[in-house]
């Protein structure tokens, strides 16, 4: 995929930011849409050559819409500045998540704001073998690639059922767990950016699969 033809085509948007000036340019749309699309099918066929545990997701299925959702957030611009697709969806809040926008492109993974059924199923595992999640936290190559869990706005208290003094009460606290690795666009556009796509899952790997088998026990 020609990925400066992404970045172009979602600059100006930014700066045309009305169905009028997306009408004019649906075609365009459409071609960098399908691009990309193309583009996570041929992810989604190598992702799922090296990991045995992976679910298919057509790039279809995995692409979100660029439109905000303007119902529950009508102050946005009609339309997002960015491509978002998650792969790997066995569960769609903790997918493989790519984003590649103007202001911001990243890839990312693991429970953002789950529901509080799955919360507490992270909490339990986190309860029964929190050591083995602080160790992949804790791995140089995973704090290099990823630093520490995106921030959230943890609990001030223990959560119920946790005492204040568990040894892991500062994970118990959280309502996210999800990590990300930031890209530029130079990253992106770079010949060997399915390679960083392939490493980035890789790394991501054994966090991703603590949490998903946690929520399915």
């Amino acid at each position: 995929m020609n990925f400066k033809d992404l970045y172009q085509f979602l600059r100006k948007l930014q700066k045309n930011n009305n169905k009028e000036w997306m009408d004019e340019h649906r075609g365009e749309y459409h071609a960098v849409r399908d691009s990309y699309i193309d583009w996570l099918n041929e992810m989604n066929i190598k992702l799922a050559a090296i990991d045995p545990d992976y679910t298919p997701t057509n790039g279809k299925k995995a692409i979100n819409r660029i439109n905000n959702n303007l119902m529950f957030h009508p102050n946005k611009p009609i339309y997002k500045d960015h491509f978002g697709a998650g792969l790997d969806q066995e569960s769609k809040q903790g997918d493989f998540y790519i984003h590649l926008g103007v202001n911001e492109s990243l890839i990312g993974g693991g429970y953002w704001h789950p529901s509080s059924k799955i919360l507490k199923s992270i909490r339990a595992a986190i309860d029964y073998n929190g050591e083995d999640l602080k160790n992949i936290l804790n791995k140089k190559s995973f704090k290099t690639m990823f630093g520490e869990m995106i921030v959230d706005d943890p609990l001030k208290t223990s959560p119920k059922g946790y005492t204040q003094d568990h040894k892991h009460i500062d994970l118990l606290r959280r309502k996210s767990f999800a990590v990300s690795c930031p890209l530029t666009q130079k990253e992106v556009m770079a010949s060997n950016f399915e390679e960083k796509v392939i490493a980035i899952y890789k790394e991501m790997l054994p966090f991703r699969r603590y949490l998903n088998q946690a929520v399915t026990v």
